[in-house]
């Protein structure tokens, strides 16, 4: 249901990505809290669980061979293996969601947006986060403590690589002032509940407007 117009509608993906430093999870954190109907995507992963994560809120928790068959029947919407463990974001709780018209959001890379959008190709919102300047990036992740030039420059590199494919998301925004970021981000979100082919009562609610008193 659209809270605004109170009319049915399908809910949204919407993946947010961004080179580390750009300020990615910061906003999404502001879009969780501020989005009663957004929720955090909840991943599927082989590691092991670490002290206070529990099943089903921080990740799923899946052998490799679990894992291994999810991927082949296609139980996973986007997929990927980092230092040799699974990661991926389960296909049924998101299409449930979507049904019920809630909206889920991907803290994921440009890669899985790719996936994202072959998998489903119609509820998937992209937007990039960038940072202002290269040299504004290189700032920050030298104010996380980050002081170890080969690492910094191993990121950097990173950076400019997954800055590289911006273009291939639907929607970018330029991370200067993070209220204004954060504003942004639910102006993205609000009007893509917004798009006609979403909502799916939208008949019903006209046909309805003209029924007699």
């Amino acid at each position: 249901m659209n809270a605004t117009m109170g009319i049915a509608r399908r809910g949204i993906c919407l993946v947010v990505a961004a080179p580390s430093g750009a300020g990615k999870s910061s906003i999404t954190r502001a879009l969780l809290d501020a989005e009663p109907e957004l929720a955090l995507s909840v991943s599927v992963t082989t590691r092991a669980p670490r002290p206070g994560e529990h099943e089903g809120v921080h990740y799923y928790f899946r052998t490799q061979d679990e894992f291994a068959r999810m991927v082949e029947s296609g139980d996973l919407l986007e997929w990927a293996h980092v230092f040799g463990r699974g990661y991926g974001s389960p296909r049924a709780p998101v299409e449930q969601a979507l049904a019920a018209g809630r909206d889920v959001v991907f803290d994921i890379d440009w890669q899985g947006h790719r996936q994202m959008l072959a998998a489903l190709p119609g509820d998937v919102v992209g937007l990039f986060i960038l940072p202002p300047s290269l040299r504004e990036l290189e700032a920050r992740l030298r104010a996380r403590g980050t002081d170890n030039e080969e690492e910094i420059a191993r990121r950097m590199a990173k950076a400019q690589s997954e800055i590289s494919h911006a273009g291939e998301f639907g929607h970018v925004l330029v991370n200067r002032d993070f209220r204004t970021s954060v504003s942004a981000a639910q102006a993205v979100l609000r009007a893509a509940r917004l798009e006609t082919r979403r909502l799916t009562g939208l008949a019903t609610f006209m046909a309805g407007m003209h029924a007699a008193p």
